[in-house]
Formats: C-alpha cells, sequence, structure tokens
C-alpha cells in the first residue's frame, strides 16, 4: 500500500515559501582562507575598516563576537550622516557561521527596520564562500529597504569592501 502524500508540502517546505520574499541573501567567493575571513568578520581591529557600503566608515564601540555578545557601532554616511547600529549575536560557530539579529542602536524601543542575519563561510580549498542571508519580519519592510536605503547594492557592496580588504591581511 502507499502512502498517503500530502498536496500541502512539508513543514519545512512552507517556511521557506514564507521566507523568500522576506530575505535578501548575497554570496561570494573569495581568495583566502577561511579561518582569514571568519576574523575579518569578528575582529574589531579589522570589521571596522571593510564593513558597509560605498563611501561609508566605521567607528566600533564595542565587539564581543560570542552568543548574548553585541557589536554596537556607528556607520558613518557619505554625506556625513551617522547611523547608529547594533548587532546581537545569537549563535557563533567559528569559523563556519555567525548568526545575528542587526537593528539601530538608537535607544528606540523597538526598531522597525531591524532584521535577523545568518552568514555562513564555506571552505572551499584556499577561497572561501562567503554568504549572508538578511531576513525581515515582512514583505514590505524587505522592500522598502531595498528601496529606500539600496540594501541589496549595499550588500553586495560590502562584500566587494571584504574582499578587497582582505588583500591586505
Amino acid at each position: 500500500m502507499a502512502a498517503k502524500r500530502s498536496d500541502a508540502g512539508s513543514e519545512s517546505d512552507r517556511a521557506a515559501d514564507n521566507e523568500a520574499d522576506r530575505e535578501i541573501i548575497v554570496s561570494r567567493v573569495v581568495s583566502a582562507p577561511r579561518e582569514l575571513v571568519y576574523q575579518a568578520f569578528t575582529d574589531p581591529q579589522h570589521v571596522g575598516l571593510w564593513w558597509g557600503p560605498d563611501g561609508f566608515t566605521n567607528t566600533t564601540y564595542e565587539m564581543d563576537v560570542r552568543p548574548g555578545g553585541v557589536w554596537r557601532f556607528m556607520m558613518h554616511g557619505p554625506d556625513g550622516k551617522d547611523w547608529p547600529n547594533r548587532i546581537d549575536y545569537l549563535e557563533v560557530v567559528k569559523p563556519a557561521r555567525l548568526v545575528y539579529n542587526h537593528g539601530g542602536d538608537d535607544g528606540a524601543e523597538v526598531d522597525p527596520f531591524a532584521f535577523h542575519v545568518t552568514v555562513t563561510f564555506d571552505e572551499l580549498g584556499d577561497r572561501t564562500k562567503v554568504t549572508m542571508r538578511s531576513l525581515f519580519p515582512t514583505k514590505e519592510m524587505r522592500d522598502q529597504v531595498i528601496r529606500e536605503f539600496g540594501a541589496l547594492e549595499g550588500a553586495n557592496q560590502t562584500l566587494n569592501h571584504l574582499e578587497e580588504y582582505l588583500k591586505t591581511m
């Protein structure tokens, strides 16, 4: 007797379908070993020198890369506007994976633009595939940050900066 099959799909399939319109995924294969790429993401002496879209600079106030740890930093825009940021680390698996919540650090009780990020570092011999997956609470929020803040282009520019910075390490 054949097993009955549900047309609804599995729970994980439904969850993936539900998230696809709320995410931004960017990835890049960089010419550096995984340990070095991970260090560039997690060492405050490095990350502030490459993080962010074109024209931005950073000031790091604190960075504690561990579950429950925080990275607080200010992104300085090319137009002179400052953007306070806070990353709360949820999962840290050296050198393979970082999971965190990313939002503003302006003291607001609720950040309407906060999002969840998973960064993976896949070893490819002497190269590394970096994948950043940002998941937003709603499709509308994801669309808004793409439209108003250039989030997709900014994420790609950030990985461009990483790739260039790794050549100096």
